[in-house]
């Protein structure tokens, strides 16, 4: 079971879902569990999708390995296996680090970070946790030590997103693709 709710079948997605799920398939040689999950709703996936990939996909600013950083230690505090896995077997890949995946889920405070990718994950968790609190000073020391506008804005989008994505795993009980957990270890 991949969902609390109706799977649809691949044949019976629409032509542009159907050759977004095959294209991913082609690529990492399976059908990540989110995809045929979401399919259910075909203008949610595609509005779901569309953001993801605006935020994920970018070439400036962050990179790829440290916009996975970012949801793979909000996904951990958000307690969202599937997240946590996928995105886990991701930076793993991107970060070209088999460690870094496992110690930034169970305690980015411990985990071997550079001073950079310190900086990300704790205004991460801090936009994952406490929103509310995020101030102008909060945006200044992230400037103060190097991040663009741009950068400070992915931060927060992605988390944002996430939160998102990890509440909708976990409401509909999206299991990790036992693929994911071999992947770049």
């Amino acid at each position: 079971m991949i969902s609390r709710f109706p799977v649809p079948e691949l044949d019976d997605l629409p032509d542009d879902i159907r050759e977004r799920i095959v294209a991913v398939q082609e690529k990492s040689g399976f059908i990540p569990n989110v995809f045929m999950a979401l399919a259910h709703r075909p203008d949610e996936f595609r509005a779901f999708f569309a953001y993801h990939d605006a935020l994920m996909e970018r070439s400036d600013g962050l990179s790829k390995a440290e916009r996975e950083l970012i949801v793979v230690a909000t996904s951990a505090t958000n307690d969202c296996l599937y997240c946590v896995v996928a995105h886990g077997a991701i930076l793993r890949i991107r970060a070209k680090n088999p460690l870094i995946a496992d110690q930034v889920a169970m305690n980015p405070a411990k985990a071997d970070l550079s001073e950079r990718e310190r900086h990300i994950v704790d205004f991460a968790l801090k936009v994952a946790t406490d929103s509310a609190s995020v101030s102008d000073d909060d945006l200044a020391a992230m400037a103060e030590v190097g991040f663009t506008d741009d950068e400070i804005w992915d931060i927060g989008s992605i988390t944002a997103m996430f939160a998102m994505s990890n509440r909708l795993a976990n409401f509909i009980s999206i299991p990790p693709n036992p693929e994911f957990y071999p992947m770049a270890r």
